[in-house]
């Protein structure tokens, strides 16, 4: 190590992607957040990949155990947190041997050399044995930083015990990560002394680590560049980091309060879901109760009743708890209330891969509940536009009574991106009233009377003088609400909450078309695909070649143009983390040939792997 600072070469770079990767202990969700904090503060759009192990605590040194953070930034719009990182931070062997195949040749690593050796190596894989002493990383640009080093000597003096001073190496890696990519550090040493108040010697010994990477990189020889990412031309305004799971919770409590009601949550913690929970928990304030129940039936059931009692009702929950609360989301269906049924999706079936994503529940969302029992849809796209659809699923429960599904995924509920706080008059006024005395003069309150444009039936609040009325899982009376085993208004009451469903199409907006509204390809999606179907149609139109994308927020009833849409191009390719549930529901309801491009590894598409996929296919057919 040199004695003086060196003056470091700057490079200019439009965007880059860094990806953190250590054991499951090592803080590479932290050290991630908080770079893609920094960033944002910088005035960069970014976008991230947390991905980590089920386990809390997954084996030590294992490939099962690898935690990592990806994050993508840059000086113009970012879409996804990048195909191959251009930057690859490895704690250990694991870290490097589960994610070397995914860095691109001549990319830099940063390795902790403190834990590379002989025996750690070939447990992950290596078979030759530590790959820092021989050629398996000749191609890279590779840079050996004792992180574990460094932390010890700067926490020589620190009261705490080896084991807490050792958990402070990730702050090494943030610091010098700060350095390389000119970043401040102000941010997280004020967030370390705001995190560990109260506790001064941790906050002494994160600063220290912090400080001791970014002066690593200051003063050694090892490596004499530094690269500098400007700032994003975005529209002005005031701008947060936001994940997914963040602005699910929030749109939640804006619905409500545009609705003039009390949010109520019951939950049951499940992952990738129980964020939502934690951050509505904090939210008091603003009229939202949160239980957290038993189970996954209590959970959905308590809703159910939160909903007859007049509030905004939502549940939480990935797959498994969809499927545990199958019956009591039919008793939604069949008592006509405002339920929000929040699926965040992972990778199934049963526990499935609890922390990957997946869009594995869109046949669940259509059809998972015995009897005639639609509902409608909603997808959000990105992280941020959680909160937008959070506040259309609530819009759809309240004025049509009726429960809803609101889908997101892993992906998109942990990842993170710069989000445009919205003014509050520019959202909809979700308005609602309750009938506060009779709807028929010959006979009183009838509970099932239907609104002629929504076909709604009234809801009456339980406590109001006049209007009593029969609610449970029997088929009820039109319009009087009386227990029935009437064939004929059996049939009536089923195709009514049918066309109740199926009128919503006239309440929402066509599908939009990225490119042209005809021609060769057209790529359709939901929910978290959107950022890599948007970027490799933009990689396809730098092509010269005609393929268009559309991406579906409401997906039960499809916007009105969507047949059109599929019937102007001469292939159609239905783009989806699962087998195909939306191609097939497409083919089934326009008879239309759409193609399926599927994955199912619990993991994102890459643009590059869209766009190969895409040429492949229109070589097949002859359009390329």
């Amino acid at each position: 190590m040199s004695a003086n600072p060196i003056t470091p070469q700057v490079h200019k770079r439009k965007m880059v992607a860094i990806r953190f990767a250590g054991d499951s202990g090592d803080g590479m969700q932290l050290t991630g957040s908080q770079f893609t904090h920094t960033s944002a503060l910088a005035g960069n759009d970014l976008a991230t990949f947390p991905d980590f192990p089920a386990e809390i605590r997954a084996p030590a040194g294992t490939l099962a155990g690898v935690s990592g953070f990806q994050i993508q930034f840059g000086s113009h719009e970012i879409f996804t947190p990048g195909d191959k990182p251009d930057v690859l931070v490895a704690m250990n062997p694991a870290a490097l041997r589960a994610n070397l195949d995914r860095v691109e040749r001549g990319s830099m690593i940063f390795v902790n050399d403190d834990a590379f050796d002989d025996r750690a190596s070939k447990k992950v894989g290596f078979d030759n044995g530590n790959p820092l002493l021989d050629d398996t990383l000749a191609d890279y640009r590779v840079f050996k930083v004792p992180f574990t080093t460094l932390n010890r000597n700067a926490l020589t003096d620190s009261p705490l015990s080896q084991r807490d001073k050792d958990r402070s190496k990730n702050f090494v890696a943030l610091g010098l990560m700060y350095w390389v990519f000119n970043r401040d550090m102000d941010f997280t040493l004020q967030w370390i002394t705001k995190k560990f108040a109260g506790k001064p010697d941790v906050i002494a010994a994160n600063t220290a680590a912090l400080k001791t990477g970014y002066n690593y990189g200051i003063t050694t020889d090892t490596f004499q560049e530094t690269f500098q990412v400007g700032r994003a031309d975005i529209e002005p305004g005031l701008y947060r980091q936001i994940t997914g799971n963040q602005a699910s919770a929030l749109g939640f409590i804006a619905g409500a309060n545009l609705a003039g009601k009390e949010l109520f949550l019951g939950s049951y913690p499940i992952t990738p879901a129980s964020d939502i929970l934690h951050e509505l928990s904090k939210h008091k304030h603003f009229g939202v109760r949160t239980f957290q129940a038993e189970d996954e039936i209590a959970a959905v059931c308590a809703s159910i009743g939160a909903a007859f009692g007049g509030a905004v009702a939502l549940t939480t929950t990935s797959g498994p708890g969809v499927a545990l609360k199958g019956e009591a989301i039919g008793l939604a269906v069949i008592t006509e209330l405002p339920l929000v049924i929040a699926s965040i999706q992972r990778g199934g079936p049963s526990t499935g891969l609890p922390t990957k994503t997946e869009q594995a529940d869109l046949n669940m969302a259509v059809f998972g509940r015995n009897g005639e029992a639609p509902m409608p849809i909603v997808a959000a796209s990105t992280p941020g536009d959680c909160f937008h659809a959070a506040i259309e699923a609530v819009r759809l429960a309240t004025k049509y009574m009726t429960p809803v599904f609101f889908l997101s995924d892993g992906y998109i509920a942990n990842g993170a991106e710069p989000w445009k706080v919205p003014e509050v008059d520019s959202l909809p006024d979700l308005t609602v009233t309750h009938p506060e005395g009779p709807n028929s003069e010959e006979h009183g309150f009838l509970p099932y009377k239907r609104d002629v444009e929504t076909l709604a039936r009234p809801w009456a609040v339980p406590g109001t003088a006049g209007l009593e009325h029969r609610i449970g899982g029997l088929e009820k009376s039109k319009d009087f609400g009386n227990v029935s085993y009437d064939p004929s208004n059996h049939e009536h009451m089923c195709k009514i909450r049918a066309a109740k469903v199926a009128n919503i199409v006239n309440d929402i907006p066509d599908a939009t078309v990225f490119g042209e509204d005809s021609g060769d390809v057209l790529l359709i999606g939901w929910g978290g695909t959107f950022g890599a179907l948007h970027a490799a149609t933009m990689h396809l139109h730098a092509a010269e070649l005609s393929v268009s994308h559309v991406h579906l927020r409401h997906l039960n009833p499809l916007p009105k143009n969507v047949p059109t849409l599929l019937k102007s191009f001469k292939s159609v390719y239905c783009c989806e983390l699962n087998q195909g549930q939306l191609r097939r529901l497409l083919r089934a309801e326009y008879l239309v040939d759409v193609k399926g491009i599927n994955k199912m590894q619990g993991l994102p598409f890459g643009v590059e792997e869209l766009v190969g996929r895409v040429k492949e296919e229109m070589k097949a057919e002859g359009l390329l």
